[in-house]
């Protein structure tokens, strides 16, 4: 992860007053005080080479460490130990890590019981020590999962981070966008990190040139800084990511200026992600990232350096309240954390939480673990072995329940750029291939139009929700589900009926099974005459040449505040209409002012003036044969009631 760790969060060093320092030497430290560990590492290796100092060795070495550069970090700390060999603990554990990373298993082991006698509290060395801990089960044991790199989206920079959306994957990459804009990392002159998506489909183990791959969001997720991880409530109304501390406009440093991260909190509204805020526990003084949000929407979890804590980044997790409010944040505790790095906390729908750490006995730097609370505790983490876990850095692990697949982020050798985005697949379902695809598409049962974002809520035979999910933009989506297996499917949408459709799963895999949905509107609405849609109301009529709201209309009009105030996204128009007597212009100006009142009435009632608009039609849109031109050519004989049936107000929706 060797970009990665500069722009997830970081143990933060202090600096060491050194006297004497030369230009050169100042110009290296403020290289690794800002957190440039590739540029410090040149810098301080030229220094190494000219005047070996132990705090230039340190510096070299932990430059390495911290860029996942652990062949030159192993050979800085080899340096280190042999001319200085009166280290602190942690140097002590660095390389034993580095040893582990490039093969020397025996060697990590004298070092790691090193660091465990010379700090016995320290879960890490008890870890490490453990006589059960056999390093040869976690790299040729059984394996538990097929990776596969997907080289079609990956590239010489760091893509990492997947988080599955409907047909398509979102990532973080620091990859050039398809606008004309410099934004550059001003410690390394690469891009800062945006969200990027792809379809499922069209990713390939070929490389190729990435043209698939789009950016995800506006400028306003995608700021000029770093944006990754990002996670969804289980409706997809609402997302959190992680950025630098960068909101509103304002960039902001810690009392050692250094910008540190932030989870964000974005609503979906009218088709755009909008009113982006920080969350509450976030802080100038430390680095709070990774979120992901639980299966029933209850629980955040996220990974933080914030004060208090076990080691340098722990896991918490925060209740969401129905309110929208958070709870008290908690620190997972001993049994996940531990004195090193926990991060990229993933929960699963089956409430498993995966993570990954360097503080937990594994094959090298971060590996992956897996977790679940039971009976109020976390069990013992159960490191997921090779190949999942290499000898560097792996994380961002996400599984599927139900499909038994996931993704995984890695700097492993073999791969296309620093951290590449693997595909992968528990090993149970490749020697059991059978598996079906169900294609569902939802549309409005009148017209059959497309209902994109409606919720589709998958159940097995004993009615247990197994996935939840929405349609995509074309109001399609696609499981994969195991064969001769009964399922219920149910899709849902405001503002209309839900349906339901019960199916089982064939061997017939080459055969897709199809489910179509037609959902029809509630009853609190209708389609008029020209097929758009209305609130459904009793017609509020007007007197001839008025326009003035009558108490049968006031009936009406208080019907439509008490339907605005229960869909509080429903944002409608007032169409009025009069009759075909009088002149045209006048009934144009006359069905105008029907509308206004109407409109004016609703808002003094409180609903806000910018979810309701009003416009008079005049005499374009008669519901009868009752006509009558300027001319009084073409006068049709009516009564009083055939004209005032056309003399109406309609409260078209505009957007719901």
């Amino acid at each position: 992860m060797k970009k990665t760790i500069q722009i997830t969060i970081v143990l933060l060093f202090s600096s060491l007053a050194i006297f004497g320092q030369t230009k050169e030497t100042k110009k290296a430290d403020t290289y690794f005080e800002n957190l440039s560990y590739a540029s410090a590492a040149e810098a301080y290796k030229v220094l190494a080479e000219e005047n070996t100092t132990e705090h230039v060795l340190k510096r070299l070495g932990d430059s390495y460490y911290f860029n996942v550069k652990m062949q030159e970090a192993s050979e800085a700390y080899s340096k280190l130990f042999s001319k200085f060999p009166n280290q602190v603990p942690e140097h002590i554990f660095r390389y034993a890590q580095t040893l582990t990373s490039i093969g020397e298993f025996e060697d990590s082991k004298i070092w790691m019981k090193e660091f465990h006698q010379a700090k016995k509290g320290d879960s890490r060395g008890i870890n490490f020590t453990d006589e059960e801990a056999v390093l040869e089960d976690l790299i040729n044991g059984k394996p538990g999962y097929e990776v596969t790199n997907q080289r079609s989206i990956n590239t010489k920079n760091s893509d990492f981070g997947v988080t599955d959306y409907g047909n398509t994957i979102l990532f973080s990459s620091p990859r050039k966008r398809n606008v004309y804009i410099k934004r550059n990392h001003t410690r390394n002159n690469k891009n800062f990190l945006d969200i990027y998506k792809v379809i499922k489909e069209n990713i390939t183990i070929t490389e190729g040139d990435d043209s698939d791959v789009k950016p995800m969001f506006t400028e306003e997720v995608n700021s000029k800084y770093h944006e990754s991880s990002i996670s969804f409530s289980p409706d997809r109304k609402t997302m959190y990511f992680t950025r630098n501390n960068y909101v509103a406009g304002k960039y902001k440093v810690d009392k050692e200026g250094v910008n540190n991260l932030k989870i964000l909190k974005a609503e979906w509204v009218y088709n755009e992600w909008i009113n982006i805020v920080e969350l509450p526990f976030n802080s100038s003084e430390y680095s709070v990232g990774h979120p992901s949000v639980s299966k029933d929407g209850t629980k955040l979890y996220f990974a933080s350096d914030m004060p208090g804590g076990i080691g340098a980044t722990d896991i918490y997790v925060v209740t969401i309240n129905t309110d929208g409010s958070y709870g008290t944040v908690q620190n997972l505790g001993a049994k996940v954390n531990t004195e090193g790095r926990e991060m990229f906390p993933f929960i699963s729908d089956e409430d498993v939480l995966y993570f990954s750490s360097d503080g937990h006995f594994g094959i090298g730097a971060l590996d992956v673990f897996a977790t679940k609370k039971i009976a109020g505790t976390y069990k013992t983490p159960v490191n997921l072995k090779a190949p999942i876990n290499t000898k560097l850095d792996d994380f961002a692990f996400s599984i599927n329940p139900v499909t038994k697949k996931g993704y995984l982020s890695s700097n492993r050798e073999g791969g296309v750029g620093d951290d590449d985005i693997y595909a992968v697949v528990e090993l149970e379902i490749v020697k059991s291939p059978c598996m079906q695809v169900v294609s569902v598409t939802v549309k409005d049962k009148k017209f059959q139009n497309p209902l994109p974002g409606a919720k589709l809520v998958l159940k097995d035979v004993n009615g247990l929700v197994i996935k939840e999910t929405y349609a995509d933009a074309n109001a399609t989506f696609t499981f994969t589900l195991p064969c001769n297996q009964q399922y219920t499917l149910d899709a849902i949408k405001e503002y209309y009926q839900p349906d339901t459709a019960s199916f089982v799963t064939t061997e017939e895999q080459k055969i897709d099974l199809n489910l179509d949905f037609d959902l029809q509107i509630i009853s609190d609405f209708a389609y008029n005459e020209r097929g758009e849609l209305i609130i459904k109301i009793h017609p509020i009529y007007f007197d001839y040449n008025k326009s003035n709201i009558r108490e049968d209309a006031a009936i009406e009009l208080n019907h439509i505040v008490r339907i605005m105030k229960k869909y509080p996204r429903l944002v409608i128009r007032s169409s009025s209409h009069t009759d075909a007597r009088g002149k045209e212009r006048y009934n144009e100006a006359l069905s105008d002012r029907r509308a206004k009142y109407s409109v004016a009435y609703i808002v003094d009632k409180g609903i806000n003036s910018n979810r309701i608009s009003g416009k008079g039609f005049g005499e374009t849109r008669l519901v009868n044969g009752c006509v009558d031109n300027d001319r009084h050519t073409n006068r049709g004989k009516c009564t009083k009631e055939e004209h005032q049936a056309n003399r109406r107000t309609e409260f078209v929706i505009v957007k719901m």
